[in-house]
């Protein structure tokens, strides 16, 4: 028997929400790897883990958020705890791989096409691992093209997504990119979620009826919500993350000391030739008068 499934059992309020978080994980991540290009080596790593994270989690925690709202008619629903963190992993894991590649290897053709393949085969895997984690008297049955259309969604998300991690500059435009990356991620939960058919097994009289299936999720996300507040509060702090410097925000590359610089790579930064930084009114250019002209 075939299953009535409902996957906005709240109206619009988990799919507005999931979105938004969405954004804030995609926020997070790429502020923190355009962050990983203007730093020392040594700290790249660290950016580049917590950018990773950021958007591991935050589309994870909108793939739960969406689910929610998801309820098939007369069956309870739970989770199984240990398969849905696994889900988080994989996304952190492999989301990561891709970061790193495009962080250390730049917005090259071939880092691009890779890490973004890999990106997007981990956020399709975290979803469908997800959804691998619900428990109920019933079995899921998935459209192959509508499946497939997904996890090209999430490659083609992902491949934009890390592109505009090294090339998009300023606040603003990396603000829309991360609302470009909530809608495609969202759509790549709903289009997957459009490919699921419930084949019901026969009821079991006595069976207890559980609980809604909102109750057994709250748990499982909040630490994942709590990360992405303090990763929020970690970039909100950063000074070079909120500031910047003009010739970082200048699109062209063409600034003062910027010319012909090579997408997502910073401009190094211009130590006073004369002056000290314990007296900053000092910083000047040294004037060399001109040698005197010999008279012959």
């Amino acid at each position: 028997m075939q299953g009535t499934i409902d996957g906005f059992g709240y109206g619009m309020v988990t799919p507005a929400a999931a979105f938004l978080m969405a954004c804030l994980g995609a926020a997070l991540g790429l502020r923190c790897t355009t962050r990983s290009l203007r730093t020392e080596r040594s700290f790249k790593a660290g950016w580049l883990a917590l950018g990773a994270t950021s958007i591991g989690s935050g589309i994870w925690t909108m793939h739960f958020i969406a689910m929610t709202g998801f309820s098939v008619e007369d069956v309870p629903i739970r989770y199984d705890t240990p398969v849905s963190f696994a889900s988080l992993a994989v996304a952190i894991i492999m989301v990561g791989i891709g970061i790193f590649i495009v962080g250390y290897r730049g917005a090259t053709l071939m880092a691009l096409v890779t890490g973004g393949t890999i990106t997007g085969l981990g956020v399709a895997t975290m979803h469908y691992l997800g959804m691998a984690g619900m428990r109920l008297q019933g079995q899921f049955e998935y459209d192959t093209l509508t499946v497939s259309l997904s996890v090209v969604i999430a490659v083609v998300a992902s491949t934009v997504a890390l592109w505009a991690a090294v090339s998009v500059r300023g606040f603003l435009p990396s603000l829309g990119a991360s609302v470009v990356m909530g809608i495609a991620v969202s759509g790549m939960h709903y289009t997957g979620m459009a490919a699921l058919s419930v084949h019901l097994h026969p009821v079991v009289p006595g069976t207890a009826s559980g609980s809604g299936p909102a109750a057994p999720l709250v748990p499982l996300l909040i630490g994942p919500g709590c990360f992405l507040l303090l990763a929020a509060v970690v970039v909100m702090f950063d000074p070079l993350m909120v500031m910047g410097d003009q010739d970082w925000d200048d699109p062209s590359g063409r600034g003062a000391h910027g010319a012909g610089r090579p997408p997502g790579i910073p401009v190094q930064r211009q130590v006073p030739r004369f002056g000290t930084y314990a007296d900053p009114a000092s910083f000047h250019s040294q004037h060399q008068e001109a040698p005197p002209s010999r008279d012959r």
